[in-house]
């Protein structure tokens, strides 16, 4: 049996297990630093305590329980060795006949540096449960505070970057002041001090790949909603509790919530030659990394520019880590009969993005588009569907629904590990 190890479990890595489950030719051990896949779509939600963490997550060794061929490991990648084809992790190493990089990108912070020490990403269930608890907290304190400018600040809010995950939290977060905040915090507004949320982007447009029409529509959605959109303006620093433009304007706040781009990782035992763009793993058509032949990168970590209409290389989408993973696992068994390899080809199925309750925009291939409630019925019906068990479904659906017709929730809570309790004393310091 050929080894395969797969590093990262996201879209593309768990694609790539699914389509080499009960291939006897092949031993697949997935790597990954956490025990769980999650559904990052979803995780602004968790972050504005819509949903549970257990909603958008779901355990890797349940997960491949009868994928009889595959086995799971805990770790986190610190280095390959290709000349030895051997993987060292944090928890041990790792022989390989294939190694594949599926571990998607991490939060771009453009080199500045108090922008990475005070903003806050949203990348993983980490980032949005300190999210939802630096929220939370705040409007705590919002509650008791005296003073009307530190209170200003306190419940302005920034969000930097107008893609989906920008657009989408600042909905949720309007949605939340309209509905939620006034009779949960009746203190602030008895105060008259308002909840500001800022949704701002170096760009021309919100959801600037998407359509014209979804341009337009998002704009016009959000400052319904009340979100003060600022375009065309680039975050400079983050300093002293305000956000800083290149134009010199600033808004003071506590909250500056990163949206605005990612990166990948440059990875030990891979040479500088073999990155692009955005520190992007440069690959062939067949997923197969530049200067290696049993090295392929999927996904988000991967920079493929064979296709004419992706010159540039693909959008960082879900379906093209998926369509990979499952086009690798192709050609994975094309190789043992050596056969001829496909070439990824990208069937794009559109792109969407919600932006608030019955609001939605959908692009579909042939400039099909729609928006408001049937987009927001399609949106809401497509990422139900790709979450990875039915047990996400079900529990996702009830609170999606407790939500929708109560204009509620009550997973607001600010939970927090406790700090590790000391050792215990021994007995010559408890004394007799």
């Amino acid at each position: 049996m050929k080894k395969i190890v797969v590093i990262g479990g996201g879209f593309g890595g768990i694609s790539l297990i699914e389509h080499l489950s009960g291939n006897s030719d092949f031993q697949v051990t997935l790597v990954d630093k956490n025990n769980y896949n999650f559904f990052p779509p979803l995780l602004y939600q968790v972050s504005t305590g819509f949903l549970e963490v257990s909603n958008v997550s779901y355990p890797f060794r349940r997960l491949i329980r009868k994928m009889k061929n595959v086995n799971f490991q805990l770790g986190e990648f610190q280095k390959v060795i290709p000349a030895q084809n051997k993987v060292v992790l944090s928890g041990g190493e790792l022989d390989y006949d294939f190694l594949v990089f599926a571990t998607g990108t991490s939060t771009n912070y453009f080199g500045m540096a108090n922008v990475k020490a005070g903003a806050l990403p949203m990348k993983t269930i980490n980032d949005a449960l300190e999210l939802r608890n630096h929220i939370l907290t705040q409007l705590e304190r919002a509650s008791v505070e005296k003073d009307p400018v530190e209170c200003q600040s306190l419940l302005n809010i920034v969000v930097a970057g107008g893609g989906p995950t920008g657009v989408e939290i600042s909905g949720m977060l309007a949605d939340m002041r309209r509905d939620i905040l006034s009779k949960d915090y009746p203190e602030l507004a008895m105060s008259g001090t308002a909840v500001n949320i800022y949704l701002v982007d170096g760009l021309d447009a919100v959801l600037k790949p998407m359509s014209d029409k979804s341009h337009q529509y998002t704009l016009d959605a959000l400052t319904g909603l009340g979100v003060k959109v600022k375009l065309n303006m680039q975050v400079k620093d983050y300093l002293n509790d305000e956000v800083i433009f290149v134009d010199g304007e600033t808004i003071p706040t506590k909250t500056l919530i990163w949206a605005a781009g990612v990166t990948g990782t440059a990875y030990d035992g891979i040479p500088p030659e073999s990155y692009g763009r955005g520190k992007r793993l440069l690959t062939d058509p067949y997923n197969k990394v530049n200067g290696f032949d049993n090295i392929f990168a999927i996904g988000d970590i991967s920079l493929q520019m064979h296709e004419e209409k992706f010159a540039n290389g693909h959008p960082q989408m879900a379906q093209i880590a998926i369509q990979q993973g499952k086009n690798l696992a192709g050609n994975f068994q094309a190789l043992l009969e050596n056969l001829a390899l496909a070439p990824f080809k990208y069937h794009d199925k559109g792109s969407m993005a919600i932006i608030g309750r019955n609001k939605a925009v959908v692009d579909l291939p042939n400039k099909i588009h729609f928006q408001g409630f049937i987009a927001w019925f399609m949106w809401l019906f497509i990422h139900l569907l790709s979450l990875v068990k039915n047990r996400n479904r079900l529990t996702t659906l009830y609170n999606w629904a407790v939500a929708y017709f109560t204009r509620d929730q009550s997973l607001r809570m600010i939970i927090r590990p406790a700090t590790p309790h000391e050792p215990p004393p021994n007995k010559g310091e408890l004394g007799s």
